[in-house]
């Protein structure tokens, strides 16, 4: 089962540098991602979302290569490859896995103009390390489906200081 978690930052450079972070952890096989996306509210009210994945692009590229290997069996290989780029971004576009975009404009809605969301849907993660590696990395935990002492977990490492373990050690 996946959990999703959605954690505030005052810029979109900032949670882009945390998804980074994170897709970091991902090749080092602590955490697993279903989806991290990054919904950003402009000053004029609109939310804009920041797909890890372009579907549209992705959906193109794909039909685009399979329109010209059928056209190519029929002797048109340009109108197949044509024709096969249309359908592949329409089926794109239409495509959409992970987090409902829906969803993340509507809770993306109540966020300051200019702050910038981080949603992440994630299958399975090595807590402590995960915990340890964004310590201290700030952000506001704005929701999740995690249990309530892995939320608590998961705010305190956000919060925490690099001086207080820094003392320790």
């Amino acid at each position: 089962m996946s959990d999703l978690v959605v954690i505030v930052y005052p810029t979109e450079a900032r949670a882009e540098e945390m998804r980074e972070k994170i897709l970091s952890l991902q090749k080092e096989y602590l955490i697993e991602i279903g989806d991290a996306v990054i919904a950003v509210k402009h000053e004029d009210g609109k939310v804009k979302l920041n797909q890890l994945i372009n579907t549209t692009a992705a959906g193109a590229l794909s039909g685009g290569f399979w329109g010209t290997l059928i056209g190519m069996i029929f002797l048109m290989p340009l109108f197949g490859a044509a024709l096969g780029a249309a359908s592949g971004a329409l089926s794109g576009a239409l495509t959409d896995f992970g987090i409902e975009d829906n969803f993340m404009k509507e809770l993306a809605a109540s966020l300051q103009p200019g702050n910038a969301a981080l949603f992440l849907l994630i299958r399975k993660m090595t807590a402590d390390k995960v915990l340890e590696a964004i310590q201290g990395t700030g952000g506001l935990v704005l929701k999740t489906s995690l249990d309530h002492s892995k939320e608590q977990a998961l705010r305190d490492a956000l919060v925490a200081t690099s001086a207080g373990t820094t003392a320790a050690g």
